[in-house]
C-alpha cells in the first residue's frame, strides 16, 4: 500500500481539539473527542481494577498472555496500517499501540512484572499513559490489516477493543457512542437513532407507496408477521437515510416471494459494543435474540451493514445459545443466494456508469463476504471496475471501528484515516462508488466530499432495485391517459 504522506497542514487541521479548554482542564482529557464528566481522582488505580475484573470475568487472559511473549515491535504492521501510511508517526504504528496496554498488562498481571516492578520502583500506570491510550486507541480504525503482515499472529485491534473497554469502565468513552447505546437499551425508542414506532410505520407505508408509483408493483414492509423465516435488523440509521437501500431490500424479497418480516419490538441491527464495551455487545444481541423469539421468526437477517453483521454472526451463538443460536445471514448473502437458485432476475447492462465495490471490513476481513457481491454487480452494471487492493486485503473507508460516529473527529478521518480510500476511489474513475454498510457510507460520503472526489456512495440494493424484473402478473397495470402515448414498463420481464 502507497500513500502520500500529509502536510503539516493537514496534520494541524486533522489533529485540532474541538473542546474548550475548561472542559480539558476539568476532565484533565486532552482528547479530541468529547467524553461526560465523570470521576477524574485515582484513574489509575480505577482503570487497573476495572482491568483485573474484566480479565476475572472473561477469556482475554490468555490471548494477552500469549501476545506477551510474542515480539510485538518488528513494525512489520506499519506497511499495513493506512493511518501511519498518512503520517509516519512513529506512533501510530499498530504494534506501538498494543504496547501501550501490554506493557500495563505484563507489569500488574504477571508475576514476574509485579516482582520487577516493586523490586525497581518502575513502570507503574499513570495519568499520562492513560491520557496516551485514551488518544491512540481512538485514532486506529480496527480494521485488522495489521494482524494479516503481523508475523507472531497479534491481534492488535483486538488489543484496542480491550483498552477501549477497560477505559469506558472508568468513563473515558467518547460521548457519541454512549448516548447512542444508553438510548438503545435504556430510552423510551429503544434504538440509537431514536426513531419511534409509528415515524417507522410512517416511513415504510411511505415507501410502499413510493415504489408502487415507481413499478406498478405492491412492495410490501412485513410488520410483526409470525412465524416469518426471517427477521429483518437494519441499521437503524437505513429508516432515516437509505429509503434507496430499505426499497431495494423490501423488492427483492418481493420477487422472491420468500416470508419476512420486521419487529416493532425492536429493529435495530447496530451494535456500538462492538466498538467500545463488551457489555453493551452482550445487550444489543441479546434484543436481536429477545426479537426473534418474540416473532417465532426462524433466522436473524442483518441489513447492509458490516459491525452489524459481525456482532449477530459471531456473538449470538457467545451470548445466546451456542449451537442453537439462531442462524445469521446478510441481506447480500440472501439476494445472492436468491440470484443463484433462479428466484431473483436482474437485467443485464442496467446501469451505464462505472461502478466500484467497498469492501466493509467486518465482512471481508475473514473472508466472509467478498465474491456474492461482486457477482450481483457484474451482472447488471455495464462498466464494472475493482479498487485494488481489494477483498480481505481491502482498505479501510477510514472511519471504521466506531469512528465514523465521533462527528468531532470528521477532520481526522477524511484527512488521515480515509486517505488510501480516497485514493483507491479516485484512480477508478467509478461515478457509483457500493459501500453496503451503514457506517462505510457516512465514511465515504463525507470523505468524498473534504477531498473532492466526484463519486456517488450507494448501496448494493440501491442499484439493484433499478434492475430487477418482476413477473409480469405481479405488474398492475396502469391507465394511461388518452392523448398519451402507452410506454413500456420498466419493471417488465424484458430484457433487451
Amino acid at each position: 500500500m502507497r500513500t502520500t504522506r500529509i502536510t503539516d497542514e493537514e496534520r494541524a487541521r486533522a489533529f485540532a481539539s474541538p473542546k474548550k479548554p475548561e472542559v480539558i482542564e476539568r476532565q484533565r482529557l486532552n482528547v479530541r473527542y468529547h467524553v461526560e464528566d465523570f470521576e477524574v481522582e485515582d484513574r489509575p488505580r480505577r482503570f487497573l481494577e476495572a482491568f483485573a475484573a474484566i480479565l476475572r470475568h472473561s477469556n482475554y487472559r490468555f490471548a494477552l498472555d500469549h501476545f506477551i511473549r510474542m515480539s510485538a515491535k518488528c513494525s512489520r504492521c506499519a506497511v499495513q496500517c493506512q493511518v501511519y501510511q498518512a503520517t509516519r508517526d512513529p506512533e501510530d504504528i499498530p504494534c506501538k499501540r498494543s504496547e501501550l496496554l501490554l506493557s500495563v498488562y505484563r507489569r500488574h498481571f504477571t508475576l514476574a512484572g509485579s516482582v520487577r516492578g516493586r523490586i525497581f520502583g518502575t513502570g507503574h500506570l499513570t495519568d499520562e499513559k492513560l491520557m496516551e491510550m485514551a488518544d491512540s486507541f481512538y485514532n486506529c480504525t480496527a480494521c485488522r490489516r495489521c494482524s494479516m503482515e503481523c508475523p507472531a499472529g497479534i491481534d492488535h485491534a483486538l488489543i484496542t477493543h480491550l483498552g477501549r473497554y477497560i477505559l469506558s469502565e472508568i468513563g473515558i468513552a467518547p460521548r457519541a457512542l454512549v448516548v447512542s447505546t444508553r438510548e438503545q437499551l435504556e430510552g423510551k425508542s429503544g434504538n440509537t437513532s431514536a426513531v419511534p414506532v409509528p415515524a417507522l410505520l410512517d416511513t415504510l407505508e411511505f415507501l410502499e407507496e413510493d415504489m408502487k408509483e415507481e413499478t406498478g408493483v405492491d412492495i410490501k414492509f412485513p410488520i410483526d408477521v409470525e412465524g416469518a423465516e426471517y427477521v429483518f435488523f437494519p441499521a437503524v440509521s437505513d429508516f432515516l437515510m437509505e429509503a434507496e437501500t430499505l426499497m431495494g431490500n423490501a423488492a427483492v424479497f418481493t420477487a422472491t416471494g420468500d416470508s419476512w418480516t420486521i419487529g416493532t419490538g425492536y429493529f435495530d441491527g447496530i451494535n456500538y459494543g462492538l466498538f467500545y464495551s463488551d457489555r453493551i455487545l452482550e445487550r444489543v444481541v441479546k434484543k436481536i435474540d429477545a426479537e426473534t423469539k418474540r416473532l417465532h421468526g426462524k433466522k436473524v437477517l442483518i441489513g447492509e451493514c458490516g459491525h452489524a453483521s459481525r456482532s449477530a454472526k459471531y456473538f449470538l451463538p457467545t451470548h445466546c445459545g451456542g449451537a442453537d443460536a439462531f442462524p445469521v445471514i446478510n441481506i447480500m448473502e440472501y439476494t445472492h443466494q436468491a440470484w443463484k437458485a433462479g428466484k431473483l432476475k436482474l437485467r443485464p447492462n442496467t446501469i451505464k456508469e462505472r461502478v466500484t465495490y467497498h469492501d466493509p471490513c467486518n465482512i471481508a476481513r475473514q473472508k466472509w463476504i467478498i465474491n456474492q457481491p461482486r457477482e450481483l454487480l457484474r451482472a447488471f452494471c455495464a462498466d464494472y471496475v475493482e479498487m485494488t487492493p481489494s477483498g480481505a486485503d481491502n482498505i479501510c473507508c477510514g472511519g471504521g471501528g466506531g469512528t465514523v460516529s465521533i462527528d468531532e473527529i470528521r477532520p481526522y478521518r477524511t484527512t488521515i484515516g480515509g486517505k488510501a480510500k480516497a485514493d483507491q476511489i479516485r484512480a477508478t474513475g467509478a461515478k457509483y462508488v457500493v459501500a453496503p454498510c451503514a457506517n462505510c457510507k457516512k465514511q465515504l460520503r463525507e470523505l468524498v466530499e473534504d477531498q473532492g472526489i466526484d463519486a456517488e456512495v450507494v448501496g448494493l440494493h440501491d442499484l439493484l432495485y433499478k434492475a430487477i424484473i418482476f413477473d409480469d402478473a405481479m405488474i398492475t397495470k396502469r391507465e394511461e391517459a388518452p392523448d398519451m402515448e402507452p410506454s413500456a414498463n420498466p419493471t417488465s420481464g424484458s430484457q433487451e
